[in-house]
């Protein structure tokens, strides 16, 4: 009993030597063990970077934004817009309970605005201050002051007011529009909701962006924004990481009424020139290139064989215009202003809106694959030419207005909706006499008609034909 017990002793010893010497071998790949295999190698050492909990192993080229929000959100103000809202009697209310409605309430809206200069000019925009009875500010540091209009300018949506504040607000910068680029990192400074000195973050999503035929912002050319925008912005600071502005936040793309990811900008260099206008003028001064035309686009470019894909096409030349004295032509392609890239309308119209009559500008055109420079000097009629919803209007030269037996008139030069050709009958060649029974005889009379009616009013056109009938026209503008 006592020889197998002892047996069975050694064998478990034998087995337990033989399985760890199995294991040595097979399995454990240290290099005291594979001398044969492993002489020589060093273990590969891989550097690696980490950011310790107090943030100092940041890499310096890291955006900062502290600064440029501490610059701007002492020059941006809280503008509060006091005005009487006219309610129409109700004759039934009045008749059973001796009261019709309330003819004369107040109406307080809000929005932002910024301090210029040191002595207290503001920049906001004009539907901030539209219709205003009283313009209250408040600065960032608390303190509030009534403000002056100054004056405003409808069509690039910007208003000049002014506080008296004493000589020694801080006020803030111009960029430089034209140079800021897509993806360039911007801050919008405002007061959203009533909450003062927000700051928002974002990148440039487009320059020159159009957003649409309303002829009250059809010669705007917008810089697009990611950055936050809310009811309450408007009139508020865009700007870049030195703390420099480059845009009014003028606008909003929403089916709610705030902000989803598209927000809008006056450029600096138009609302700079917008107000130096007000404030030495009185009003704005305009300079005009004297072409009508359209974007190029493939149909464009499959229809005439165009050499650029891009850039803006000449159909005509205003006579007597600069742009005829310098020698551009029908058919040109514009492709560069002052070496800036002209790749649609909204690019010539953005450049041009910050310029004034008789600056000088470099025009470059591609006339049938040769590429050609011309200087224009601008010239002072910006109403020449007026875009009504989709219909090019132009004043009445003096030969077609002897020729209809006219003294003025306004000519319909273009019609780009196929709606108001299908259903509506306009054309080419007609002559407008009114529009909502006011009588004009000239482009601006149209600017100003336009510029009074509501957004919900339709508009009704009175227009002699090319047979000297008269047709009545009414439609939506949209």
């Amino acid at each position: 009993m006592m020889k197998k017990f002892l047996s069975l002793v050694l064998v478990s010893v034998i087995g337990g030597a033989v399985t760890l010497a199995s294991y040595k071998f097979f399995f454990d790949k240290s290099p005291e063990n594979q001398n044969s295999i492993v002489t020589g190698l060093s273990p590969q050492i891989v550097q690696t970077k980490y950011v310790s909990n107090n943030m100092t192993g940041l890499p310096t080229d890291v955006v900062e934004f502290t600064d440029a929000a501490e610059k701007t959100i002492h020059t941006v103000v809280h503008v509060k817009n006091t005005a009487v809202d006219n309610n129409p009697v109700n004759p039934l209310l009045e008749f059973l309970y001796g009261f019709g409605g309330n003819q004369n309430r107040e109406i307080v809206g809000s929005g932002s605005g910024v301090i210029i200069s040191p002595d207290g000019y503001i920049i906001t925009n004009n539907h901030v201050v539209e219709n205003a009875t009283k313009i209250s500010i408040t600065l960032n540091d608390n303190r509030e002051f009534d403000a002056k209009l100054i004056g405003t300018d409808p069509k690039t949506d910007i208003a000049l007011i002014k506080i008296e504040a004493g000589k020694d607000l801080t006020f803030i910068t111009f960029g430089d529009s034209d140079n800021t680029k897509v993806g360039e990192w911007v801050l919008a400074v405002g007061n959203p909701y009533n909450l003062n000195s927000t700051v928002t973050a974002g990148i440039i999503s487009a320059k020159a962006r159009d957003l649409g035929n309303d002829p009250r912002k059809s010669i705007q050319s917008f810089i697009q924004t990611d950055a936050a925008v809310n009811p309450g912005n408007s009139g508020g600071a865009l700007v870049n990481i030195r703390g420099e502005l480059i845009g009014i936040n003028t606008a909003i793309t929403s089916q709610t009424g705030s902000y989803v990811g598209y927000s809008f900008a006056v450029p600096s260099n138009i609302a700079r020139k917008v107000i130096e206008d007000l404030m030495e003028f009185g009003g704005v001064q305009r300079g005009i290139l004297g072409v009508t035309g359209r974007e190029v686009n493939n149909e464009l470019v499959k229809e005439l064989g165009l050499n650029e894909t891009e850039g803006f096409f000449i159909d005509d030349v205003e006579p007597n215009s600069g742009a005829s004295k310098a020698g551009l032509k029908k058919g040109d392609v514009i492709i560069k202003l002052d070496n800036i890239k002209i790749s649609k309308f909204a690019d010539l119209s953005g450049y041009l809106n910050a310029k004034r009559p008789y600056d000088e500008v470099n025009v470059s055109v591609d006339r049938s694959g040769e590429i050609k420079d011309f200087k224009v000097k601008l010239t002072k009629n910006e109403l020449i030419r007026y875009n009504l919803y989709g219909i090019e209007l132009k004043n009445m030269s003096a030969e077609e207005a002897k020729k209809r037996n006219l003294k003025q008139g306004v000519v319909v030069s273009r019609v780009n909706r196929a709606d108001l050709i299908k259903y509506g009958g306009v054309e080419e060649g007609y002559v407008i006499t009114s529009i909502n029974g006011v009588k004009v005889n000239t482009v601006e009379d149209v600017s100003k008609i336009i510029e009074a009616k509501s957004d919900d009013q339709p508009i009704l056109l009175d227009m002699l034909n090319k047979s000297g009938g008269i047709e009545k026209i009414r439609f939506f503008g949209r």
